[in-house]
């Protein structure tokens, strides 16, 4: 698979951790990578559609910052063009709805070029406990780039993918718990979840009004500053997004001046797991960042057990609330208009349930109680929020929270779904809705993990400062995969 090796290192090494933001390319240079390694070769499945408009939309894209950039879009968020969002599931294969997501539409007028709809894990991986992350019925397993038998992780999986096998300049994924920062940590690119409410998520196939959140996936913080001050706003359409306009802001300013200098960082050491080699590359990221002046301050905490069955809860609920209304809005004849209709579905189609079946969607459908909705949903925030992350900070007087984003990617297993090293401390992000960044830091045995950088409401803009300050400070190795691992 030398050839392989030799497209990707037009982005950058294979395996090593980009030092700086990719220089756009043309789209037919893209489309010709895509042709090449995730159609054929290799076939990664990162890509699930290719805008055929693509190229007319490069030719004709208005002045903007992102004017002519390539930006790939999750399959479960609508664009106008004639490709159907589909959430990765059969029973959406034919859902064309000529509408683009405000965030698209955002991302358009500022230059952006749809380029196509990546693969995604089904339902946004909210279809079962046992589901491979990157499988969908529609578009089949994604790959790891960096080891082609190693998890994408999901459920942005192949928007983390298509950027590390620089398939276009970036890709917009959306995240419930991790479904942005899981997928790029373990593709080895930075991924951002903004504070819930700073992007709209209109015309976005829902799990959750509490926690979803579209994000933009990179391979530099400036490039997801750029993308993100282009999606910024508010919706009158998302109740969530009421105040995004007063937070709004170029996010990528005073990026190439911040510093480390001075900032206290609260080191989540619990949350790096005991891995040895997992560890030993995070005390390198602690170290580099020290050197760049930072103030390391160990935290002693561990996630309240109750946070976790409290989200479920809230999840499933909302699922079950939220996809039924997302369904009986689209346009056209879908032969969904529930959650009901799509378990129905599933059944009737045994090619959907061939590796896994519908667990959490029957659950969910079986989860009714408001009550007990509206309690669990309640205690969640105050747990990841006001006692949990608002706390830490405070209590401990630093700017943010790091621990490492994930563990390196796991083998891909359709019969069990994997596992893994499991660490980092993104959850609490999720519930509280904060800003959670991850930025790559290195790898074990040529597999990336990303250092995260956690912060409150709304500081979104301080979030990515402290990252791209941490990006340029980090020492940067090379890393090269086994021979084994490429087949040689």
């Amino acid at each position: 698979m030398a050839y392989f090796r030799t497209i990707l290192a037009t982005t950058f090494a294979l395996g090593a951790i980009p030092a700086a933001a990719q220089t756009p390319e043309s789209i037919a240079t893209y489309l010709s990578r895509i042709a090449a390694i995730d159609d054929s070769g290799p076939m990664l499945n990162a890509v699930i559609a290719i805008n055929p408009n693509a190229l007319k939309a490069e030719a004709t894209a208005p002045a903007g910052p992102l004017k002519g950039h390539a930006i790939l879009i999750k399959d479960n968020i609508e664009t106008r063009d004639p490709m159907p969002t589909t959430a990765g599931s059969l029973a959406l294969a034919g859902n064309i709805t000529g509408r683009d997501a405000p965030l698209v539409a955002r991302l358009r007028a500022s230059g952006a070029v749809i380029q196509g709809k990546t693969n995604l894990s089904e339902w946004a991986n909210i279809r079962s406990d046992f589901s491979s992350s990157g499988w969908s019925g529609t578009g089949g397993q994604t790959k790891n780039p960096h080891a082609l038998d190693r998890s994408p992780c999901g459920s942005s999986s192949g928007s983390g993918a298509a950027v590390a096998a620089g398939l276009a300049w970036a890709a917009i994924g959306t995240e419930t718990d991790g479904s942005v920062t899981c997928p790029a940590s373990v593709n080895g690119i930075v991924g951002f979840k903004p504070t819930v409410g700073l992007v709209s998520r209109t015309h976005i196939v829902p799990i959750s009004h509490s926690q979803d959140t579209p994000g933009p996936m990179t391979t530099s913080v400036r490039d997801a500053a750029m993308i993100l001050t282009a999606m910024a706003g508010t919706d009158p359409a998302d109740p969530a997004t009421t105040t995004a306009n007063a937070h709004k802001t170029d996010f990528t300013e005073g990026l190439a001046e911040a510093s480390l200098k001075g900032m206290r960082l609260g080191v989540m050491r619990k949350q790096a797991g005991t891995d040895p080699k997992v560890l030993a590359l995070f005390a390198k990221a602690l170290a580099d960042l020290k050197a760049a002046g930072a103030e390391l301050v160990e935290i002693d905490w561990s996630f309240p057990e109750d946070m976790g069955k409290r989200e479920e809860t809230v999840l499933f609920y909302e699922l079950r609330e939220d996809l039924g209304t997302y369904l009986r809005s689209l346009p056209g004849n879908p032969s969904v208009r529930s959650l009901a209709d799509v378990i129905a579905f599933n059944k009737a189609h045994p090619e959907e349930l061939r590796w896994f079946g519908q667990d959490v969607f029957e659950k969910a459908e079986a989860t009714t109680d408001v009550a007990g909705y509206r309690t669990a949903r309640e205690t969640s925030l105050r747990l990841a929020g006001k006692d949990g992350i608002d706390k830490l900070l405070a209590d401990n007087k630093v700017s943010f929270l790091i621990a490492p984003t994930d563990g390196p990617a796991w083998p891909i297993d359709l019969v069990s779904g994997g596992g893994g090293i499991r660490v980092g401390a993104g959850s609490i992000a999720a519930v509280a809705g904060y800003p959670h960044l991850t930025v790559p830091m290195g790898g074990v045995e040529g597999l990336p993990i990303g250092l995260s950088f956690i912060g409150a409401a709304w500081d979104d803009a301080r979030v990515l400062a402290a990252g791209a300050a941490y990006e340029r400070a980090r020492t940067v190795p090379v890393l090269r995969p086994s021979l084994k691992r490429w087949g040689e």
